[in-house]
């Protein structure tokens, strides 16, 4: 089935890329999610309207991406958490957490969309974490939580 993402999905494709997925992955997952719509011929419009947003919300250069990476890894971010008496959080540290830690930090803005982890991060100490600022550009960060 061809769809047409309206947001980035991991090893997929990015915001206004048509794409040829399995039939119940598009009506199971994606078309629910509101990740993706049908593909039509008068989907076109749609696609370069989506292409334009992400253009405007994108990094604009390789060079101030490679900018940006020296800034976010060359800072200690540190995330704190509520937890329980034990060093336990309650939850998992999300990714509008690391962004708020990174601009607490003095770090540049980054999308929370754009943040990735190994796996939820559910404890205190040390943790790494997956920037995306640009397709060629991929900065490592690392997290150190902390109690609250």
């Amino acid at each position: 089935m061809k769809i047409i993402l309206t947001h980035e999905v991991s090893k997929l494709g990015e915001p206004g890329d048509v794409v040829d997925v399995r039939d119940g992955y598009a009506r199971n997952y994606l078309l629910p999610r509101k990740l993706a719509t049908p593909w039509t011929k008068g989907g076109e419009k749609q696609v370069e309207s989506i292409r334009a947003a992400r253009e405007n919300r994108a990094v604009k250069s390789l060079e101030e991406a490679q900018e940006q990476k020296a800034q976010l890894e060359g800072r200690a971010i540190k995330v704190k958490a509520n937890t329980t008496a034990d060093g336990r959080l309650f939850g998992a540290v999300s990714s509008t957490e690391i962004v708020e830690a990174i601009v607490a930090a003095g770090g540049p803005e980054v999308d929370k969309r754009r943040v990735e982890t190994a796996g939820a991060i559910k404890t205190l100490g040390d943790h790494a974490a997956t920037v995306r600022l640009h397709p060629e550009v991929l900065a490592e960060l690392k997290l150190q939580v902390v109690q609250a």
